[in-house]
């Protein structure tokens, strides 16, 4: 019943990690669209009413070239029954029917308020449904709005003004007036509106709309069922079986049927990572059975566990100076574990020729299963700072991918950082690690407190925070685990930052390797021979004051 529970509560972990990486992308197409829309809306409204406008201005200028301005008031006194006045009315119904406007009409205002306007001509479109105003017809100006732009034209201020309606009351649905002023020596006599609806751009700007909704569940259900099979594929499902291996290999210490590098066949570090595993416990299972005959099992453990400390040791750049052709800086770098094997480790590499990637890492626990696991994370932290992410990214995807499958519920304090050697800029991040120490050029090392995240490993959805700091020439560096301040004596005191940073300013200009010589001196000399139960690591850079 256990067993099976078990294997539940992992498919579930693995559902739940798969759920929320699709969610996460789906969210944010969901917001990408919805911006594109209401640009998209904006964009087609304006160009669509800009198109309107002008359709609807040059309709009315041609309306106005089919009026005599200098006889407005003989079409006023008309009555609107004069053989010329039905000239220039069937004129401009024409004009109405062929450019497609929905009324074109001729009004003056009262000119004490502007609060009434008369009709002097008004014709309609014959596909329209809408009565035209007779001749004379006095009705109340529709609004404010419409006041006002009366008022800017008649006084000289505007030649011409637009009027939108297409939100509140509306009489004849959403249309746009186009109003231009009829002159007479100089003087508005009266006033030329053209009024053109705007179905058609409803229309359009609708299917647009739908266009982009029905584009967007297409693209969510293509992004989920990519996501879901990319994921599974090339991440989860090998991280899976790494883990799974390594736990099998941790408690059986045999070789399995089908090797990792035959199941996995990723051409990454990860997949470097699944031959390392598959190499290791072939030498492992290769060595122990070979002791198995002409030991004791106190022997064969110990051997057993020396060869993994070689394995482990291997694992780590132990070649100083490391980069023989880069003059910008020293670096120098010891893991000294408190058992055979340990779960501390350090890791720097170029991620390309001007950015040095460095780690510092405490694994919780002790002994082979720590080792395991330290050798996991050091691969998925380098495959990921390789792929060019930042600090803060790198931390925040390792941290997913070692929740992902952490039966063991083991965890890892990290410090990371990536330093751009032609600027000296150091952009870094902290899960969970010792502050580092800093000494700026011409002074001594100080603790640098920065800001803490969350463990790796100890909870999903984990986001990391990083910083940037300035380094100059001259400037040092110094990266450690707690195995340096929690050093112990014989009376269970504590070597303590102090006596560590003590230790650092015994000759703070000296190179590297003479800076961790001297922390190392003095946390001997401290224990005096007790022994420890924590990994002492340390890893020390110094930018050149010339290259």
């Amino acid at each position: 019943m256990s067993k099976s529970k078990n294997i539940l509560d992992r498919r579930k972990k693995k559902i739940s990690i798969i759920f929320k990486s699709v969610v996460g992308i789906v969210l944010l197409l969901a917001v990408f669209s919805l911006i594109v829309s209401i640009i998209g809306y904006n964009s087609f409204t304006e160009a669509l009413l800009s198109q309107y406008a002008d359709g609807a201005f040059r309709t009315a200028e041609t309306a106005a070239m089919e009026l005599d301005t200098d006889k407005m008031e003989e079409y006023v006194q008309s009555g609107g029954v004069t053989e010329e006045y039905k000239t220039v009315l069937d004129s401009i119904e024409r004009l109405c029917n062929s450019y497609g406007a929905t009324f074109i009409y001729v009004i003056r205002p009262d000119l004490t308020d502007y609060g009434h306007i008369t009709f002097l001509f008004s014709t309609i479109n014959k596909n329209s449904n809408y009565t035209r105003y007779e001749f004379g017809y006095v009705r109340e100006t529709t609004n404010d709005e419409y006041r006002e732009k009366y008022r800017m034209l008649y006084e000289g201020k505007s030649e011409r003004e637009l009027v939108i309606r297409d939100k509140g009351y509306i009489e004849t649905d959403t249309h746009i007036t186009a109003m231009i002023p009829l002159k007479n020596g100089g003087k508005t006599t009266a006033i030329l509106c053209v009024q053109h609806q705007m179905d058609i751009m409803v229309n359009v700007r609708n299917s647009y709309i739908n266009k982009v909704f029905f584009s967007m569940i297409g693209l969510v259900i293509f992004v989920i069922v990519g996501q879901t099979i990319y994921l599974h594929t090339v991440f989860l499902r090998p991280v899976r079986k790494i883990t799974e291996e390594s736990s099998r290999f941790a408690k059986e210490n045999t070789i399995p049927e089908s090797k990792l590098t035959k199941i996995i066949r990723n051409n990454d570090e990860i997949g470097i990572l699944a031959d390392s595993i598959d190499n290791m416990e072939e030498k492992i299972v290769k060595y122990v059975s070979d002791l198995t005959n002409i030991t004791a099992e106190k022997e064969r453990i110990k051997t057993e566990l020396s060869l993994a400390t070689r394995i482990q040791a291997s694992m780590l750049p132990n070649t100083f100076p490391p980069f023989p052709n880069r003059k910008e800086f020293d670096i120098y770098a010891s893991m000294t574990p408190a058992k055979e094997v340990g779960g501390d480790f350090y890791d720097f590499f170029f991620t390309d020729d001007d950015h040095l990637c460095m780690t510092i890492a405490d694994v919780s626990g002790k002994g082979v299963p720590a080792a395991l696991f330290m050798m996991a994370a050091k691969i998925i932290f380098a495959n990921y700072a390789k792929m060019g992410k930042s600090p803060s990214e790198i931390l925040t995807a390792g941290n997913t991918a070692i929740c992902a499958h952490n039966y063991e519920d083991m965890f890892v304090t990290v410090w990371l950082g990536i330093l751009e050697i032609s600027t000296g800029k150091l952009q870094a991040a902290n899960a969970g690690h010792e502050y580092p120490a800093i000494k700026k050029a011409g002074g001594n090392f100080e603790l640098f407190k920065d800001k803490h995240g969350f463990v790796i490993g100890g909870m999903e959805g984990m986001k990391y925070r990083q910083y940037e700091i300035q380094m100059e020439k001259g400037d040092t560096l110094f990266l450690y685990t707690d195995g340096v301040p929690e050093a112990t004596d014989k009376n269970n005191q504590l070597f303590g930052t102090e006596r560590m940073l003590a230790a650092l300013n015994i000759s703070p200009d000296g190179s590297p390797k003479q800076i961790l010589e001297n922390v190392r001196r003095e946390t001997d000399r401290f224990a005096d021979g007790v022994q420890q139960f924590d990994d002492l690591t340390m890893l020390c850079i110094r930018l050149e004051e010339s290259s």
